[in-house]
């Protein structure tokens, strides 16, 4: 593998604009999807990666909120049972529309997924010999997670951390004081150009976030 830079591809639905991810390091190489989503989502993954000739290797999740989980299923249906990954914590939202909290919104989004596989912090992923430490970054849902891959430079935050805010916390299961706690251990601890790939809205790095994000200056 001769390719050191990282490869996205970030789809978006018409509602949410959750940013579901498609990242590799070559053409014809392996693949992550990361947080498919609503329509068109699904479709539009599958299409690059039939593009791109690309081997999908697993759906890696930050959390399990309906619009980062809507387009698993879909996925999967072409591509087969390919590991899901998910943070223990999580697990029940996959499969209960009530847990996700996709219920209180009037229609219950769940998955098939009966298998998935854990994401405890400090250990790693591997990506066509690159190396994703799994973080805590729990707190806008029980279970959140960043990937961050020192040789790359790039953290995938999910809902954790955007460009100038930080995910809500007032849904039931969120938790504002470990939210900040987290987002202050773990990320901002991160050398300073590292890329931050954030679950909706424009990417940012860590020095923008840490020198003018209000939420990180001042709290929440």
């Amino acid at each position: 593998m001769s390719q050191s830079k990282l490869l996205i591809h970030v789809t978006n639905d018409g509602v949410y604009m959750e940013n579901g991810l498609t990242i590799y390091l070559r053409d014809e190489g392996p693949c992550w999807v990361i947080d498919p989503g609503f329509p068109p989502q699904a479709q539009e993954i599958l299409e690059h990666i039939r593009q791109k000739s690309l081997t999908c290797q697993a759906i890696v999740l930050t959390h399990a909120h309906p619009d980062h989980i809507a387009g698993i299923d879909e996925v999967r249906d072409e591509l087969g049972d390919i590991p899901v990954y998910l943070a223990r914590q999580e697990w029940d939202m996959l499969t209960d529309g009530r847990a996700n909290l996709s219920a209180l919104m009037g229609r219950s989004i769940v998955t098939n997924v009966t298998d998935p596989r854990d994401l405890p912090p400090g250990e790693t992923l591997e990506l066509d010999q690159t190396f994703w430490t799994i973080l805590d970054t729990s707190g806008h849902s029980p279970g959140g997670r960043t990937f961050y891959c020192e040789k790359l430079g790039v953290a995938i935050v999910g809902d954790a951390l955007f460009a100038g805010s930080v995910g809500r916390v007032d849904f039931p299961h969120s938790d504002g004081n470990r939210l900040m706690h987290n987002i202050h251990e773990n990320l901002m601890t991160l050398p300073a150009e590292t890329r931050v790939l954030c679950g909706h809205g424009p990417e940012t790095t860590i020095e923008r976030e840490r020198t003018t994000n209000p939420f990180i200056l001042h709290g929440i």
